[in-house]
């Protein structure tokens, strides 16, 4: 019985973890911006900042997902609709122009802007976590 138990958590916890994976390669595709470049070739901090805000912003649903789901079926669907969210906040949210523009400010390094967007993608995952109760 153990070795089951054992299974059961190996199940979840591998196809979080691959949810959560694709989820970090669809958000640098939705983001009008090279994530990882910024990031990485970059040292862009601004970026850092949103993307770890989105890393956890997708996490919290996530566990809502896992700690609410009624079958391993049931928890993949709703991880499913957690990424899909997440996505679609990023999408926006990175897509507005003028003196709001996430892009740009992003992209040139503002901080308080990438701190901005790291502080919404967490209030999305919350309330999309939120969401999820049965």
């Amino acid at each position: 019985m153990e070795i089951e138990l054992f299974i059961g958590f190996i199940s979840f916890f591998l196809t979080a973890l691959a949810l959560v994976i694709v989820f970090l390669y669809l958000y640098a595709i939705v983001t009008p911006y090279d994530d990882y470049k910024l990031i990485f070739e970059e040292n862009n901090t601004a970026a850092a900042l949103g993307f770890g805000g989105a890393i956890i912003g997708v996490a919290i649903p996530m566990y809502s997902a896992l700690t609410n789901s009624i079958s391993y079926i049931d928890f993949a669907i709703w991880g499913g609709v957690a990424i899909i969210i997440q996505l679609i906040f990023a999408f926006i949210v990175t897509r507005l122009n003028g003196k709001y523009s996430f892009k740009t400010k992003i992209s040139e390094g503002v901080i308080p802007v990438g701190i901005l967007m790291a502080f919404l993608s967490i209030c999305i995952g919350l309330l999309n976590a939120g969401s999820m109760s049965y």
